[in-house]
């Protein structure tokens, strides 16, 4: 009753003052307007029709509920049959003229007619801008089917894909992208047309990416800018099912839809933040996989804190989904292993990539963040774990630090389960201070204290054993070529001393040779005999003293090839045997 009363005490302005009384009453909704049939007919031809065509002689009441635009936008359509001023903008440009096209109010039936005026308006003023353009796609929302229908989107869409493309590459105001603040206020399916439209004509991914980001966050302010979730706790009964949850269910699926392909567009806190999105909402498994694809790839870039985003409820009270990070961590390392990064018929003993060392520091810190959660069940945490490949790490002691903390989270496990939780841990790798830790750690299951036990006295014994070693053959061999290039040193010495004492000799003798052709007294020759016995005599045990010292075998050493390349030009090749004679 209001809004008739209101629609008659609008139309009575300028109805009622006509002096010819009103014959017939259009319905439109709820709203009655009393007019004149044959200023209606003098415009619409569809009014006409209906006129003519009724069985009743004399119609009074005309039913126009399905009009486009409803009372409000018929009201004005009243008014242009009438001749009455009224003001046509970006913001009803739109309904007006499907309004127009649906009375068949065009230039066909009568001249300047309102279809005609609301066509100049879009050409010259709504559709001459980009803001423009966009306000009147947005009006087209409530008038489908028939605004898809007359072409009116697929104009406006065509519009806005163009000039949002200038924008792009030319932009003309700051900030640069502010054409994509304005698509914000699209339903998704207008806005995919957009994006569509400038994927034809070429625009960069990157700009596609900045207008796609910038739509989720509005459009899902709480959910994944804010990561607020509106305080609705992921536990709530009936809460995934309520009108609310569906249309964000179906808008995040759109988006996911509308990503671009190329890799590194998208910030990994955004996918992140979006998958925790569909994770919450429920959307469809290849929705969630996708998502979970995108990360895989750029999973080394990931930090820990990403990672953390698809893992808690938006309350932060509880874990809410560990099977997609799982999928992602479990997706990238199949990626490394296809890419041939392992050397080596073992996955597990190959030499690993940088990435993937990377990836396996940022799991095992993963680990530890989500350790202290009571969801998290020992066949989870190892599972999670597991999906390194043991080379893939250097150290194990951050792996330690997550066990560690969720032996200490879970206080009742049996020794069997604390077992369990340190089988994906090597306690070989850990470094001096984890094994130290680990040897005092009293929530360590046993077998795992005396392993590094064993290993530190291991690694002690073996340190002792190699000084040995080293001591007893590296040092000795050293010695050995010091004693052996000094003894060589004196042999070519003493020879030199030899060659010295074969040259008096051999001067001895001549002189007693040319004594001997000389006469002399016996006497004198007795005393010549006698002395020269005692000479002979000190000559050869001089000769002998020499010999001796000569002795190669007098120290021991028998091997007298490694000699020091400085005395090459000394003789020191083993004299042969001489008799101890003159002749």
């Amino acid at each position: 009753m209001n809004t008739m009363s209101s629609s008659l005490a609008r139309t009575g302005q300028w109805v009622f003052s006509q002096d010819i009384p009103t014959d017939v009453v259009v319905e439109v909704g709820e709203a009655n307007f009393s007019l004149h049939k044959f200023m209606l007919v003098a415009k619409s031809n569809y009014i006409r029709k209906l006129i003519m065509e009724s069985k009743d002689s004399d119609v009074t009441r005309i039913d126009l509920s399905d009009i486009p635009g409803g009372p409000e936008i018929f009201e004005k359509a009243a008014k242009f049959c009438y001749g009455v001023n009224f003001e046509i903008t970006v913001q009803n440009v739109a309904a007006l003229h499907c309004a127009a096209e649906f009375l068949q109010m065009t230039d066909k039936y009568c001249d300047n007619n309102l279809a005609g005026r609301t066509q100049d308006f879009l050409s010259q003023v709504a559709l001459s801008s980009l803001s423009g353009a966009i306000v009147v796609l947005k009006s087209c929302e409530i008038l489908l089917p028939i605004s898809r229908d007359l072409g009116l989107v697929r104009r406006c869409v065509d519009v806005v894909g163009a000039k949002a493309c200038n924008e792009a590459m030319f932009p003309c105001r700051t900030p640069p992208n502010w054409w994509t603040e304005e698509l914000c206020i699209l339903d998704v399916d207008f806005f995919a047309d957009v994006v569509s439209s400038m994927k034809q004509r070429g625009v960069k991914p990157s700009s596609l990416a900045s207008a796609i980001i910038t739509y989720t966050e509005k459009s899902l302010r709480d959910l994944v800018r804010d990561h607020s979730g509106r305080g609705v706790k992921f536990s709530d009964p009936g809460d995934n099912d309520s009108d609310e949850r569906s249309q964000q269910r179906d808008l995040v699926q759109s988006i996911v839809s509308l990503l671009p392909s190329d890799k590194g567009l998208f910030p990994i806190n955004f996918l992140c933040s979006l998958l925790r999105c569909a994770v919450f909402l429920d959307t469809s498994l290849t929705c969630k996989n996708e998502l979970e694809k995108r990360i895989s790839v750029v999973l080394e870039h990931v930090s820990v804190d990403d990672l953390l985003i698809p893992s808690f409820t938006y309350d932060g009270e509880r874990l809410l989904d560990l099977d997609s990070v799982r999928r992602i961590i479990s997706a990238f390392v199949e990626k490394e292993k296809n890419v041939g990064v392992f050397n080596g018929g073992d996955f597990n003993r190959g030499v690993c990539s940088v990435s993937l060392q990377r990836v396996a520091k940022t799991v095992d810190s993963y680990l530890a963040e989500i350790a202290t959660y009571g969801e998290l069940t020992i066949s989870k945490f190892n599972a999670i774990a597991n999906l390194v490949p043991k080379s893939a790490r250097k150290s194990d002691d951050d792996l330690y630090r997550a066990i560690d903390i969720f032996l200490k989270a879970h206080p009742n496990l049996d020794e069997i389960e604390r077992e369990k939780v340190c089988s994906s841990m090597d306690p070989l790798k850990l470094s001096y201070d984890a094994r130290l830790h680990a040897s005092q750690n009293k929530r360590l299951p046993v077998n795992i204290v005396l392993h590094a036990l064993y290993y530190d006295q291991l690694k002690l014994r073996s340190g002792v054993e190699e000084q040995e070693e080293r001591a007893v053959v590296v040092l000795p061999e050293a010695l050995k070529t010091r004693s052996q290039l000094q003894a060589d040193t004196t042999l070519a010495k003493e020879n030199e001393a030899l060659r010295s004492e074969l040259m008096k000799m051999k001067m001895y003798v001549s002189d007693m040779q040319k004594n001997k052709n000389g006469a002399g007294a016996s006497s004198s020759n007795s005393s010549s005999l006698v002395s020269s016995k005692k000479n002979k005599h000190t000559f050869f045990s001089s000769v002998s003293k020499k010999l001796g010292k000569l002795n190669p075998f007098k120290n021991g050493s028998k091997d007298t090839s490694n000699i020091d390349e400085d005395l090459a030009g000394v003789d020191i090749t083993k004299p042969r045997r001489r008799r101890f004679s003159i002749s």
